[in-house]
């Protein structure tokens, strides 16, 4: 491939830590939702099957909004969505606080939902623009970010939400508006970068495309791995708490600490999943990280306090270093779709965890969170799929040529 020195040359760390803390604030506002379950079922008298529902509104409005976004930013970029779409994050943050009914809480969730709607596929660009050569490393920095926000949601439920109840989601206003800061300088680079790139043509030799039928099927594998890895987690996040001080009669504080060390273990994996990637492939690496689990996610059920607290740090770490590098492959599957694979993929992943979310809910009113936790243990196994996958020296041949305009900048 070749390509003039000017978009691809460096590596801008500055830009690519910024939307980083971005993805940070923004998904530990976020994952406050499912973190606040405990304190929302006792002080409105929710169901497990409201709980779900809430859970399932966030993520498929986030789900619905980010593959539009991102297909109609391939063609028209427009950098001051970035800040623009946390004013909905920080506006659902106030509502949330306030709530006393399960209908305001449904909307109070839709606000942020749609504030990562817009979020997820504008900050993945710009992780892909910012990368120069290191596409791998640069979205697992961006998603280390995020993996961070979530990682807090259960510490931020014992020292926030227990001692000062449902009003102590107001402080993540805070936490909102330090984002739109740093995403109004993001704005200004990113805009900088359009103007530098409309007057620069980047010709590339192509060699060869993928068939669009094995396009097709390499996709609705991806998908199928989304599925396994985010039903999963929304079994985890959501319910996993529920299981331990049900079946453990520990205390909720006590619970959140497995969860914390679940995401705060699946934040290491998530950083060092793109340089894996890069040095053993990323085919290799997304079998690893969704098979990988099985073993661990089917003993967690049948182990005593201590060997689930070591069996979700290795478990988070597996599971989630995969995903930034499900996200690089696909976009490499369709060049110069970048915005919308993002949207796509960061879609589906919201709407597989909140469908996955409400569902698991339900069947836990009518069964029991122990037998959702089980039932949820055999989901890694579908990672057998992704031997199916093309290899990565066969993808590599799809990188097409095109102006920097039909990239995606």
């Amino acid at each position: 491939m070749k390509t003039s020195a000017a978009g691809q040359a460096n590596t801008v760390y500055s830009i690519l830590f910024s939307i980083s803390l971005v993805h940070l604030l923004n998904d530990s506002i976020q994952s406050v939702i499912p973190a606040i379950f405990p304190i929302l079922h006792e002080s409105l008298q929710l169901s497990f099957a409201q709980i779900g529902w809430i859970g399932f509104t966030l993520n498929v409005t986030a789900s619905m909004f980010q593959p539009l976004i991102g297909l109609y930013t391939d063609s028209r970029p427009k950098p001051w969505l970035l800040p623009s779409g946390v004013v909905f994050s920080l506006f659902g943050m106030v509502v949330l606080a306030f709530a006393g009914s399960f209908t305001e809480v449904i909307v109070a969730v839709v606000l942020i939902g749609l504030g990562s709607s817009v979020l997820h596929p504008e900050a993945s660009r710009v992780a892909y623009l910012a990368a120069g050569p290191r596409r791998g490393l640069a979205q697992s920095i961006f998603q280390t970010g995020g993996n961070i926000g979530q990682a807090l949601a259960p510490v931020f439920t014992a020292l926030i939400f227990v001692p000062l109840g449902q009003f102590g989601i107001i402080w993540f206003t805070f936490a909102a508006a330090a984002a739109i800061v740093v995403q109004i300088m993001v704005a200004k680079w990113y805009k900088g970068y359009i103007q530098r790139q409309s007057v620069v043509k980047k010709t590339v030799v192509v060699k060869r495309r993928l068939p669009g039928k094995i396009i097709g099927y390499s996709i609705t594998i991806l998908i199928m791995l989304l599925f396994s890895k985010f039903v999963y987690v929304a079994s985890m996040t959501g319910f996993y708490a529920f299981y331990l001080i049900d079946h453990f009669q520990i205390s909720t504080e006590y619970a959140q600490v497995f969860i914390f060390a679940l995401l705060a273990a699946g934040a290491v994996g998530t950083f060092l999943g793109g340089p894996m990637a890069d040095r053993f492939g990323r085919r290799n690496m997304i079998w690893f990280s969704i098979l990988g689990t099985a073993p661990f996610s089917l003993l967690l059920p049948y182990t005593n306090l201590f060997w689930s607290a070591v069996l979700c740090v290795i478990i988070g770490f597996i599971l989630l270093s995969g995903f930034s590098v499900i996200i690089v492959y696909a976009q490499e599957l369709l060049p110069g779709k970048v915005g919308t694979v993002s949207g796509l993929f960061f879609g589906l992943a919201f709407g597989l965890g909140g469908i996955g979310s409400a569902v698991l809910g339900t069947l836990a009113d009518y069964t029991s969170i122990s037998f959702v936790i089980q039932l949820c243990a055999y989901l890694p196994l579908l990672g057998l799929l992704a031997v199916f996958l093309p290899t990565d020296n066969k993808l590599n041949l799809t990188e097409a040529g095109m102006t920097a305009k039909a990239q995606g900048a």
